[in-house]
């Protein structure tokens, strides 16, 4: 039987020390009969969806003493991508991402914590600790910030929703004086939350919520909205419920493995498939699958996208619809459910509440249910106004969207496409596939074919297109930006908005071996596996070389005969202790980050550490 790890069973140790510190920290003999429970915090003040956290700690704390556990809070970093973005620190987001999955373990383990709550909102955090509660296998509840409400601006006698992209835009496209250009910037991320559209903050979010592990509503209530700070509380009190169901009553239906299963873990990929969430989802999800030893592959990320359609476009995909839209829209629950109506989901798998996924949906999604307080959760809406005050207003929505013909939230019968909004790749290229978010692609050039311009760093990359340097038809090739090779495995969302910027993403395509950020749009092709620095063929392409690109059929290769490729290895690894590294990049790499290199697989592999090293 499972027992508290919180002091109270000796089992012959001498724990006086221990529980003398522990009562430095406020604890008495009761709360040693007690779950110790950890409140993982990521507030900080760098990073809007994660600045309004720090009360929802006290909030969370207070409530889990109020339930009987006993509340221990830490904090975890958190990398900003959107600030990091375009210089040398996005080298460090993703393996922050490994650094706070050790982080959790090291203090949940060091302290002998009996579950957690993560609050967690932005792009490397989510994940991080996902995987650590997939490693550490403990009770486990996940809540977000939540989102941002998007901006809102009068241009030409029009009201304009905005977003992050609109403010990078801006700062590059001459149609907007220097005034306009300002307020934009100003304007485009008025609250606290994450990014208002589905970049890779809402998408994770959105995801946890359709794996199970956190409540319903957590990937889209506003971070503003008096709601959200209800969901703080019933997630407060329901980690205390199920930490207790599985120490005094052996219920391991509540741990992280067993609900974040193989059968959810399809079922999130599925959604985040329709809903043409971010590209790094599909990285994140492989990491997942890896820390609980769970089957999932690309190839069961490719067999899905062949069979899911695309019910949404969301924010960079769309100008109409964004994290607030989606929510009065029903959401995860509403997608959900959709798919439900086309027998695409396992129904079975249950979650946190204790509910299988289809009683879920009979409560949670808004064409079912008829429980007047879920109706009113999903009327959360914008207020407006510039804050970064969490909980701090109550406006509602006089209708919800519930017109699945052309509203945000399509059935299957009206959806964008057949296909969904993400695709797997295979060719020679990427012989271990590559991945493109097809919902931000123009139907014009799912099958395109061009000549390389070859770059071997992002910056590289930006400075050509700026420049004017790029020409319809051009593919443009980043390399040596994978998660070996950059390293860290930056995300590509300057050089995907400049070319937008000049027009150009109609007209090109984009490939790497480095990663998107949710808010890219257009041809772009990344996470190409085996990347260059694994002696992937991307290390060999040459400028003027024929790359051609087939979305329905999935392929994308180098069109180029054996023997040039023999040449260029022999070529290549003369170069001996050089070969497959960056020819002319100057880049400072820091011990840290070399270390993790030392260690990082490819994207197909979710870019963890290869534990084949060790």
């Amino acid at each position: 039987m499972p027992v508290y790890r919180s002091y109270t069973t000796t089992k012959g140790k001498n724990m006086s020390g221990a529980r003398a510190l522990w009562r430095a920290t406020g604890m008495n003999d009761d709360d040693f009969k007690k779950p110790i429970i950890a409140v993982v915090n990521s507030f900080t003040e760098f990073v809007p969806g994660h600045i309004h956290l720090q009360n929802v700690g006290k909030i969370v704390s207070s409530e889990i003493k109020k339930t009987g556990g006993v509340p221990k809070e830490f904090n975890t970093i958190a990398v900003d991508d959107g600030i990091a973005m375009g210089h040398s620190g996005m080298l460090y987001s993703l393996p922050s991402r490994e650094l706070i999955a050790d982080s959790v373990e090291y203090m949940i383990n060091a302290h002998c914590a009996d579950a957690m709550i993560c609050i967690s909102n932005c792009d490397k955090i989510t994940p991080g600790m996902l995987l650590a509660a997939m490693r550490l296998n403990i009770p486990s509840i996940f809540i977000s910030g939540g989102p941002m409400e998007s901006g809102k601006i009068f241009l030409k006698n029009k009201k304009i929703s905005l977003d992050l992209v609109d403010a990078i835009l801006s700062g590059v496209q001459d149609e907007y004086s220097k005034k306009i250009s300002k307020k934009i910037e100003e304007i485009a991320c008025p609250t606290c939350g994450s990014c208002s559209g589905m970049f890779t903050a809402n998408s994770m979010n959105c995801l946890v919520e359709a794996i199970g592990l956190s409540l319903p509503g957590n990937g889209t209530l506003l971070a503003t909205h008096i709601d959200r700070k209800k969901l703080f509380i019933k997630s407060a009190k329901r980690i205390v419920k199920i930490t207790k169901s599985f120490y005094e009553n052996e219920d391991f239906s509540v741990l992280p493995r067993m609900i974040a299963n193989k059968h959810a873990l399809n079922n999130a990929m599925i959604m985040d498939i329709a809903m043409g969430g971010s590209t790094n989802t599909i990285l994140h999800l492989l990491a997942i699958a890896q820390e609980g030893n769970i089957d999932f592959s690309m190839k069961d990320i490719d067999h899905l996208a062949k069979k899911v359609p695309n019910l949404c476009k969301i924010s960079p995909s769309s100008k109409k619809y964004h994290m607030e839209d989606f929510h009065r829209a029903g959401g995860v629950m509403g997608v959900l459910n959709e798919l439900h109506k086309i027998n695409l989901l396992n129904v079975n798998v249950k979650n946190i509440l204790g509910l299988t996924l289809k009683n879920t949906l009979k409560i949670y999604d808004i064409l079912s249910t008829n429980h007047k307080l879920v109706l009113k959760m999903f009327k959360a809406a914008p207020k407006g106004e510039k804050t970064i005050k969490a909980f701090s207003q109550n406006c509602r929505w006089k209708q919800l969207d519930i017109d699945r013909k052309n509203g945000c939230i399509r059935s299957s019968k009206n959806a964008y496409s057949k296909d969904g909004g993400l695709a797997i790749l295979y060719g020679n290229i990427a012989k271990d596939g590559c991945v493109v978010k097809t919902a931000g692609v123009l139907e014009d050039n799912y099958i395109f074919s061009g000549k390389a311009k070859v770059y071997e760093s992002q910056e590289e990359a930006v400075d050509a297109i700026l420049h004017l340097k790029i020409k319809k038809g051009d593919v443009i090739v980043i390399r040596y930006e994978g998660p070996k090779g950059g390293p860290g495995m930056q995300e590509m969302l300057y050089p995907t908005t400049y070319l937008k910027s000049t027009g150009m993403d109609k007209f090109c395509a984009l490939i790497t071996d480095g990663r998107f950020s949710g808010g890219t749009s257009g041809l772009s092709i990344g996470h190409i596996s085996p990347e260059a620095a694994n002696k992937g063929l991307l290390a060999l392409v040459r400028d003027g070389d024929a790359i051609k690109i087939d979305i329905p059929n999935r392929s994308i290769n180098l069109i180029i005969s054996k023997l040039e490729v023999s040449k260029r290895k022999k070529l290549e690894e003369y170069r001996r202790e050089k070969a497959y590294t960056p020819r002319d990049r100057v880049r400072k790499i820091s011990t840290a980050l070399r270390l993790y290199a030392k260690f990082a697989t490819s994207a197909n592999m979710g870019a963890v550490r290869d534990r084949k090293l060790l």
